[in-house]
């Protein structure tokens, strides 16, 4: 019995990530995780007037919230190299990558990124968190974005806000990990390296097409949506937060805490609950915005060093299917691990432990300092 509360509580954790809530916190609620050192993250508001996203639709200020950890180092020239950019998987935001168990396994001091040595940056995609979303008014008049508009507002606060011209690292994870990929190609030589992690370099397709197409349908067709305009509980949304929520678990740890009818009742009954702290809108618009992405033509076009690294156990992005191993090889010097999963890795959401996998991007770390180290300088 203290093993499936535990493994419950792991799971409403992960399912509290999804909408940039604390994990950590909810799975810590005494504070036994403690706070990682002197860790202080400062926040900070951006707004860019009239933006333009690529299908000609325009936002007549479009805000970007981040937050960063560490201080900026300035090489010779007077240029910033140590800037780490820290990316968000969907429906999350900053704040899902500064709790506890995140700054405690990756920012604290002799951490892979360990913010007395980098500086870390942790944009809320457009969207999401505290950058503009649908739900801050406009609803479904909210225009259209997608993964390349997610990338273009990044690079524009790196480069002209905080006067970035060249990034040590980019780590993503899940959408942030589709976005690193979508970032090396685009800026090939304005990166040491990037990993991205739970994510394929390839469009959205298969189950995952399929799962998205249901779960839109599930929101738009619901009278209850009233195009955008609903006032009140919209059951449809909840069912395609279901839906989400059963396809980014692992199988073998769904069939751990849902052994029976029971308690497949009490888990949906669950994520009902969870998916009140989401918006409708704000979930359809970041998975309609996975439309664009399609990384592989131009997989060759990426010079910065790569490593991704995915589980096993996630169904999300199905090793068996074997991407990864056809197509790394195509990126001169990139290699990837896809990481056996246990009893404590819930599937995709292992991305919401990083406890799991920090020695990768230890390993990834230092490896990129190495390399940095005995390269001409810039």
């Amino acid at each position: 019995m203290r093993f499936r509360n535990a493994v419950r509580l792991t799971l409403a954790a992960g399912a509290l990530a999804l909408i940039g809530l604390d994990p950590a916190r909810a799975a810590d609620p005494n504070g036994a995780l403690g706070a990682a050192g002197d860790a202080s993250y400062k926040s900070f508001d951006v707004a860019y007037e009239n933006y333009r996203f690529r299908d000609g639709e325009t936002l007549p200020s479009l805000r970007v919230h981040y937050l960063t950890l560490g201080a900026p180092h300035r090489d010779a020239g007077g240029q910033i190299d140590n800037a780490v950019l820290v990316l968000h998987w969907t429906g999350a935001g900053s704040r899902a990558m500064t709790n506890r168990l995140f700054t405690r396994s990756l920012y604290a001091p002799g951490a892979p990124l360990d913010a007395r040595r980098y500086f870390l940056i942790f944009p809320d995609a457009v969207g999401c968190g505290q950058s503009s979303k649908p739900s801050d008014g406009l609803r479904a008049k909210f225009p259209n974005y997608g993964y390349g508009d997610t990338v273009d507002i990044q690079h524009k606060l790196v480069t002209e806000t905080l006067g970035i011209s060249h990034l040590h690292a980019i780590l993503g994870l899940s959408m942030g990990g589709m976005n690193a990929w979508a970032w090396a190609e685009a800026y090939p030589d304005m990166m040491d390296g990037v990993m991205p992690v739970v994510s394929l370099p390839i469009k959205v397709s298969g189950r995952n097409a399929i799962w998205r197409r249901l779960a839109i349908d599930l929101i738009r067709d619901d009278p209850a949506y009233r195009g955008g305009d609903y006032s009140g509980p919209v059951p449809g949304f909840v069912r395609a937060y279901a839906l989400l929520r059963m396809m980014i678990d692992g199988v073998a740890h769904l069939q751990t805490v849902a052994p029976d009818t029971s308690a497949a009742e009490s888990f949906l009954s669950g994520v009902a609950g969870q998916a009140r702290g989401a918006d409708p809108n704000d979930l359809l618009y970041s998975l309609e915005a996975s439309a664009d992405y399609d990384p592989e033509p131009k997989l060759s076009a990426i010079r910065t060093k790569l490593f991704a690294l995915n589980f096993d156990d996630d169904e999300f992005n199905p090793d068996r299917l074997g991407y990864l191993e056809r197509l790394t090889p195509r990126i001169p010097g990139a290699r990837f691990v896809v990481q056996k999963g246990t009893a404590d890795s819930p599937g995709h959401l292992t991305m919401a432990r990083p406890d799991l996998w920090a020695g990768r991007v230890g390993d990834f770390m230092r490896e990129l300092d190495a390399a940095e180290s005995s390269a001409p300088k810039r």
